[in-house]
């Protein structure tokens, strides 16, 4: 009897747009000193990191709560194609750092087509992540983390 084949049980997908041209739009989510910026939740900030995704190779950020409690994600840098798209992996640890289950996030700038206006059109999709519970946490942190990113690219 086959053992069943683990399935990707949920993908997020969040649209947003800036008022940002295209080439600054990917720097502001790929250079370090902006990321540390805008990357997690509002109530986040970051602490021990690794987190360029402007090169391919690995990459890491503890993140860390109001409260002060510590959560560690790690990933590699799979694709660039600047200034345009951005693949990464991505794994949280545990509190004995292991990682754990690998999704992977995806962005996709583009310039969103308004003539005279510089602004673009932003998708993130995170994908193969465990479960529905899951995506809908994450969709709590990335999209607050995208309203410190609309805050960084309207300056």
């Amino acid at each position: 009897m086959a053992k069943d084949a683990p399935s990707r049980v949920a993908d997020l997908v969040i649209k947003r747009h800036f008022p940002a041209p295209l080439e600054k739009m990917f720097d502001l989510v790929t250079q370090k000193h902006h990321l540390l910026t805008w990357w997690g939740p509002e109530d986040v900030h970051i602490g021990d990191n690794n987190l360029d995704l402007s090169l391919r190779g690995a990459w890491f950020s503890v993140m860390i709560n109001a409260d002060a409690t510590t959560h560690k994600v790690s990933g590699e840098v799979l694709a660039i194609d600047a200034p345009y798209s951005l693949v990464f992996s991505w794994g949280w640890h545990d509190e004995n750092n292991v990682r754990g289950h690998e999704s992977f996030v995806r962005f996709d700038i583009e310039d969103a087509g308004v003539i005279g206006a510089s602004d673009t059109s932003f998708t993130l999709t995170h994908m193969n992540l465990p479960t529905e519970e899951s995506a809908r946490l994450h969709k709590g942190g990335w999209s607050s983390s995208l309203v410190k990113l609309e805050h960084l690219s309207d300056t």
